[in-house]
């Protein structure tokens, strides 16, 4: 995570967010009030997409459950 000033990140603002965009790189921004958290929008769609699923009851363990089951035992499904 790369830190920074509120001066400096007004100044390199078009920078950030290009590093954010392009490399995944989350940027905090320090102020006097607090600090404020830079990531792209994906990244951002990512973590409350995982946030949503952990708060499923039972789908962690389902997750885990289907990442160790063999291939030869899944059931092939037919998408229309």
């Amino acid at each position: 995570m790369q830190n920074t000033n509120i001066t400096s990140a007004r100044s390199e603002l078009f920078k950030l967010a290009a590093s954010c965009i392009k490399y995944n790189n989350i940027i905090n921004i320090n102020t006097k009030d607090g600090n404020v958290i830079m990531l792209s929008e994906e990244d951002y769609n990512s973590l409350l997409e995982t946030l949503y699923l952990a708060g499923i009851s039972g789908m962690y363990e389902s997750i885990i459950e289907g990442a160790n089951t063999p291939l030869e035992e899944c059931e092939k499904l037919e998408w229309k």
